[in-house]
C-alpha cells in the first residue's frame, strides 16, 4: 500500500513543476510569465521555509535571472546581492552556490556597464575555483570565459583572446569539438576576432559553429540562429553584404531573441543597399516583435530605434531622425 502524501510534499511537488515550467518559459524568452511563477515560488517558499533556506535563495536567484534577461538591472542586483550575502553568511565565502551567486552580480555588473566592478568579482571567482577545483574544471573555464567577456568590453582585446583561446582549446581536449561547450568557447573567441577586425578568422570560427549546430541541434534551434545572425554580421562588416542578407533572412520568422539581432542587422543592409522602404518595413517588424518577445522597456528596443534613425537619417529625413534619436 502506497503512504499518503503528505501536504508538504505535494507543496513541492507544485512549487518544483511551476519552477520546472518557468525555466522552459524563459528559454523560450517569455519573461514575463516566467516572472510570474518565479514569484509564485518565492513567496511560497519564504511563508514555508523561511529567508535564509537555499531552495528560498535558489528561487530568488531564479526570479533575479529573468530581471537580468529583461534588462531589470536594478531590481536584478538588488536580489543578487541579498543572496550573495546570505549565502555567505549560511554556507560560506567558497561554498559552490556563494560562488554562482558571485557570477551572477559579476554578469549584471557587465551588463550595467560596472566593468571594474565586474572584473573584480570575476578576477575572485576565477583564482577561487582555480584553487579549490582546478584550472580545468568546468566551472573554472566559466569564470575565465565571462571574464574575457569582461575584458572584451573594456576593449582589453588581448588578453579576452588569451583566456578564450585557453577555454576553447581545454574545452576541446575535455569535451569534444562539437560539445555546446566548446562550441560557446569558439563563439566567444570569433567575436574577438570580430572585434580586432579579423574577419577571416571570425568567419572560419563562426562557419565552423553554424554547421556543427545546423547538424546537431537542427536550422531552427535558438542556438544554431545565433551562430548564423553572427556570420551574417561578419559578412555584414566585409562587405559582403548579399549573403549578410541571405543568411539574416533565413534567421526572420522565429520569435525568439536570438532572431532580433538578425532583425535589426538586416535593417542596416538593406538601408547599406539602397534598399530604404524594404528596410522601413523590415525594421517596423523589428520594433513589434521586440516588443512582443522583450517588453518596451528592454534595453534591445533602444537599439531598434536607433536602427530606424539611421535608416530614416540616410533618407534624410532629419527631422525625424532627430525625433527617433530623442
Amino acid at each position: 500500500m502506497e503512504s499518503p502524501v503528505r501536504s508538504g510534499d505535494e507543496q513541492n511537488r507544485q512549487l518544483r513543476s511551476k519552477t520546472a515550467l518557468a525555466i522552459d518559459y524563459e528559454k523560450q524568452g517569455l519573461w514575463g510569465e516566467s516572472e510570474k511563477l518565479f514569484k509564485e515560488v518565492v513567496f511560497a517558499r519564504q511563508s514555508a521555509l523561511g529567508d535564509e533556506h537555499p531552495d528560498t535563495l535558489t528561487s530568488m536567484a531564479n526570479l533575479a535571472s529573468t530581471y537580468r534577461n529583461q534588462g531589470r538591472w536594478t531590481e536584478a542586483e538588488e536580489l543578487e546581492v541579498r543572496v550573495i550575502e546570505t549565502r555567505k553568511r549560511v554556507l560560506g565565502e567558497e561554498h559552490s552556490s556563494s560562488l554562482i551567486s558571485i557570477a551572477n552580480l559579476a554578469s549584471t555588473y557587465r551588463n550595467q556597464g560596472r566593468l571594474k566592478e565586474a572584473e573584480e568579482l570575476e578576477v575572485q571567482l576565477m583564482e577561487t575555483r582555480k584553487k579549490k577545483l582546478g584550472a580545468d574544471h568546468p566551472d573554472t573555464l566559466t569564470s575565465m570565459a565571462n571574464l574575457a567577456s569582461t575584458y572584451g568590453n573594456q576593449g582589453r582585446l588581448e588578453e579576452a583572446e588569451e583566456l578564450e583561446v585557453q577555454v576553447m582549446e581545454t574545452r576541446e581536449k575535455k569535451l569534444g569539438v562539437d560539445h555546446p561547450d566548446t562550441l560557446t568557447s569558439m563563439d566567444n573567441l570569433a567575436s574577438t576576432y570580430w572585434n580586432q577586425g579579423r574577419w577571416d578568422a571570425a568567419e572560419e570560427l563562426s562557419m565552423q559553429v553554424m554547421e556543427t549546430r545546423k547538424k546537431k541541434l537542427g536550422a531552427d534551434h535558438p542556438s544554431t540562429l545565433i551562430s548564423m545572425a553572427n556570420l551574417a554580421s561578419t559578412y555584414g562588416n566585409q562587405g559582403r553584404l548579399k549573403e549578410a542578407e541571405e543568411l539574416e533572412v533565413q534567421v526572420l520568422g522565429k520569435e525568439h531573441p536570438s532572431t532580433l539581432t538578425s532583425m535589426n542587422n538586416l535593417v542596416l543592409v538593406l538601408d547599406s543597399q539602397g534598399k530604404y522602404e524594404e528596410a522601413k518595413s523590415m525594421h517596423r517588424q523589428t520594433l513589434a516583435a521586440s516588443e512582443k518577445v522583450l517588453g518596451k522597456e528592454h534595453p534591445s528596443m533602444l537599439t531598434t530605434m536607433s536602427n530606424l534613425a539611421l535608416v530614416l537619417n540616410s533618407q534624410g529625413k532629419y527631422e525625424e531622425t532627430e525625433l527617433m534619436d530623442r
